[in-house]
């Protein structure tokens, strides 16, 4: 079971989000309707199949007003983890509120997890049309970060974002930075590569890490896939698995969102997740592979499926003539 803390404003699209997450099962105790703000959108543009722009519209948006206020000692210790996003540490008032929230995680002994998730104009070092901008140097948001590391067991970021809470473009040398503030298992993201994991000391190279088995699937879109990823390892890690496991859970979840169009519909039911990895892989266009398609759609649709109406038609004319 999962359950989201955040703000939505009091319009359509707020209530579409509330909407959207009953439907999935989430808890949305913790989600609050705030009357002043709009929700936060962001355009996602698909220029290829490299580059993904996206616009941000955060302006004093709904999330970014999240306060101490709204942060549940009780419902905070109702979870067996807390993940929270870097995103949230660029704020005064969000921040308050995420170090609320993770002292009643670690009083409980609820485990705790970051994504890193740095966008540097969201953190005000690029300009609005940086959206696609994953790494710009700031001395500030890297000492920000390393006062935060602390309090995590689990830290998660791309090798970019490590870079920007190690203060350094040297890879190695920033998770060794880090390491250095924290004793939390890091998940350094590779892209194509995978995902390694270091429990301890960082060695000399990123492929003497703990590793999972990748999947080598054709990009679609990329949107969300870092939060398909995160869900997959949140799967395995809280479930006791080893390292290589939960990567395996999160690189595979991460292949269905970056080979299918959208972001949270393109994520795998569990039934969907256990088929690939008994199966496994028979394309890299995941989206076209017939088996996957029918189990996605038959075990991710919200509601009571108990009755079925069907037209059936022999010929495309019939159809028409029937419109007709």
């Amino acid at each position: 079971k999962s359950a989201l803390i955040s703000r939505v404003g009091d319009e359509h699209m707020g209530r579409f989000i509330r909407e959207e997450l009953a439907r999935h099962g989430v808890d949305g105790r913790g989600v609050v309707t705030d009357p002043e703000r709009l929700t936060a959108l962001v355009i996602l543009g698909i220029r290829d199949e490299e580059r993904f722009p996206l616009i941000f519209y955060r302006e004093n948006c709904a999330d970014m007003a999240l306060c101490e206020n709204d942060i549940d000692e009780a419902f905070v210790s109702s979870a067996r983890s807390v993940l929270v996003t870097g995103t949230h540490l660029s704020h005064p008032c969000t921040e308050a509120a995420v170090l609320k929230a993770l002292g009643f995680a670690r009083k409980h002994g609820a485990k705790t997890a970051l994504d890193i998730d740095y966008r540097p104009n969201l953190w005000g070092v690029a300009g609005h049309g940086e959206g696609e901008s994953r790494y710009v140097a700031s001395g500030q948001v890297t000492e920000k970060l390393q006062a935060t590391l602390h309090l995590f067991d689990l830290i998660v970021g791309t090798e970019e974002e490590f870079h920007i809470a190690g203060g350094t473009t040297d890879t190695v040398a920033a998770l060794r930075a880090v390491r250095a503030v924290t004793a939390a298992t890091l998940v350094c993201k590779r892209g194509a590569k995978g995902a390694v994991a270091f429990e301890d000391a960082i060695p000399d190279n990123l492929d003497e890490g703990i590793s999972g088995e990748g999947f080598p699937v054709e990009v679609f879109n990329v949107l969300g896939a870092g939060d398909g990823f995160f869900a997959g390892l949140l799967k395995g890690w809280l479930d006791g698995e080893d390292w290589p496991t939960a990567l395996r859970y999160a690189n595979a979840c991460g292949a269905f969102a970056v080979s299918r169009h959208g972001c949270t519909p393109a994520y795998p039911s569990l039934q969907e997740l256990n088929f690939f990895l008994e199966r496994g892989m028979t394309r890299a266009d995941l989206r076209n592979d017939p088996a996957l398609e029918q189990i996605h759609w038959s075990t991710n649709r919200h509601g009571d499926w108990s009755e079925m109406r069907v037209f059936a038609f022999d010929h495309r004319m019939q159809l028409e003539s029937m419109v007709g």
